[in-house]
């Protein structure tokens, strides 16, 4: 990962191997990796039941703060290609945040992921919008 994309904040693609070794601790059973990003000092990691946040905080970076977005809370995705210049490639995941999915009062909340400008963030896109589609379909019947 060059230095200056992630002092920019983009996401690098990152083996799986790695990723395992370093946080195979927070998975639940019979969870696997599918794929994952690094920035400088935080991770990303994709499963096959959730996006890790993995945000180091801290001088030291020795203190994490570890959040997830389930992936059948996810209902709406959108990306954004990059431009010409400095501008990155941004993926925008919005997902239920009420522990109740079929209550009167749904809270969505988002969650914006920067990656560089050379990703292909239509792969990405595809695979969450289709995720996104199948749990409205899933909601609504």
């Amino acid at each position: 990962m060059g230095l200056f994309q992630g002092m920019l904040g983009n996401l690098q693609e990152v083996t799986g191997d790695e990723l395992a070794q370093k946080y195979a601790a927070y998975l639940i059973a019979g969870e696997s990796i599918q794929t994952g990003f690094k920035l400088v000092r935080d991770t990303l990691v994709i499963t096959d039941l959730r996006i890790i946040s993995f945000d180091k905080e801290g001088a030291t970076g020795k203190k994490w703060r570890v959040r997830s977005i389930h992936l059948d809370s996810i209902c709406e995705v959108s990306c954004e290609t990059a431009g010409f210049g400095l501008d990155d490639c941004e993926l925008t995941i919005s997902y239920i945040k009420s522990p109740y999915r079929r209550s009167n009062e749904i809270m969505v909340v988002s969650k914006t992921y920067e990656f560089p400008k050379k990703f292909n963030v239509a792969r990405l896109y595809v695979q969450f919008e289709a995720i996104a589609q199948e749990n409205l379909r899933r909601l609504n019947e």
